[in-house]
């Protein structure tokens, strides 16, 4: 459980918007904004936000800071995302050693990661400062791409790591590999590697195991493979996983977590594994729990 003394000392506070709304914000974040300086805290907005902030606010911004994003890690002692799972992703795939907890507030309607609804989130935040609340850490996943011998690019992910292809209707062959032992050859539209956060995402709608956020493991789900013994399946999380793309003057698209590219060439291999020193908390909503919000969000296992 979080320190109640420790979340009162909470100073400065980070505001994450999902992108381009305006109209859907004109309300709550003067509202959220006065609020938090009632508390005396010092309230921070990213710096490339000031035009969409100024409209917000019709100009009015007094005590309102703006800070890069390299910066709201260092300086912030909390980060609140208003938005949905995209959100609180994007915050969370840059996350450093030293991130601040995360307050996910889903303002739409599917938001799974995000644990605060819009209607109450000012109720919880009340809670989390008087008295509290449970943080539980989540590690990130590193993703190298390599070109022979010489480190290419990285990235990190939360979700999951998509390898697909670039042309429509061609169908490529990847090699999998665990710890070093091939595992199989895939031939079909690519192939999911998730969290068992990101197990409720893509690769659920693509036939993967739903994984309880507590388990240490990694889905590998196939996308449209063309064998049918191509199944999912699902690895110990302490183990590195090895893409190869063995067709020649093949390319693909290497995407982590729906929101940065890479383009994969067939000299190039992926290597996969659970990040030693990056993870991000997230404060979690203690009214609710991962079964109901399965069957909450997805009506998992009600009947019709």
């Amino acid at each position: 459980m979080n320190n109640p003394t420790k979340a009162k000392q909470i100073k400065n506070i980070t505001i994450v918007l999902k992108p381009k709304v305006i109209t859907e914000f004109l309300q709550t974040i003067p509202n959220l904004t006065k609020w938090l300086l009632k508390r005396k805290k010092t309230i921070h907005f990213l710096d490339y936000e000031v035009d969409r902030i100024n409209k917000i606010f019709k100009n009015n911004l007094k005590n309102i800071n703006f800070i890069t994003m390299d910066d709201m890690y260092k300086v912030s002692d909390l980060i609140i995302t208003l938005g949905g799972d995209g959100t609180l992703i994007g915050v969370a795939r840059k996350a450093t050693k030293s991130t601040p907890p995360i307050f996910g507030v889903n303002m739409g309607r599917l938001g799974f990661i995000t644990e605060f609804s819009k209607v109450d989130f000012f109720d919880d935040l009340t809670s989390f400062f008087n008295h509290g609340l449970e943080i539980f850490k989540q590690s990130l996943y590193k993703v190298e791409v390599w070109d022979k011998l010489k480190l290419h690019q990285k990235g990190f992910f939360l979700n999951d790591a998509v390898i697909s292809k670039n042309e429509i209707s061609r169908m490529f062959t990847l090699s999998i590999s665990a710890n070093d032992e091939h595992i199989c050859n895939l031939s079909g539209d690519g192939l999911i590697v998730s969290s068992p956060i990101g197990s409720t995402a893509y690769s659920l709608a693509a036939g993967g195991s739903i994984i309880h956020p507590l388990v240490n493991a990694l889905a590998l789900t196939p996308i449209c493979p063309h064998s049918l013994s191509n199944r999912p399946f699902v690895i110990p999380n302490s183990f590195a996983v090895e893409i190869r793309i063995p067709d020649r003057n093949t390319e693909v698209t290497l995407t982590l977590d729906g929101q940065e590219t890479f383009t994969i060439t067939n000299n190039m291999h992926i290597k996969i594994s659970k990040s030693s020193n990056r993870s991000i908390k997230m404060i979690k909503n203690t009214n609710r729990t991962y079964f109901h919000t399965l069957k909450e969000k997805f009506t998992h296992g009600r009947r019709n």
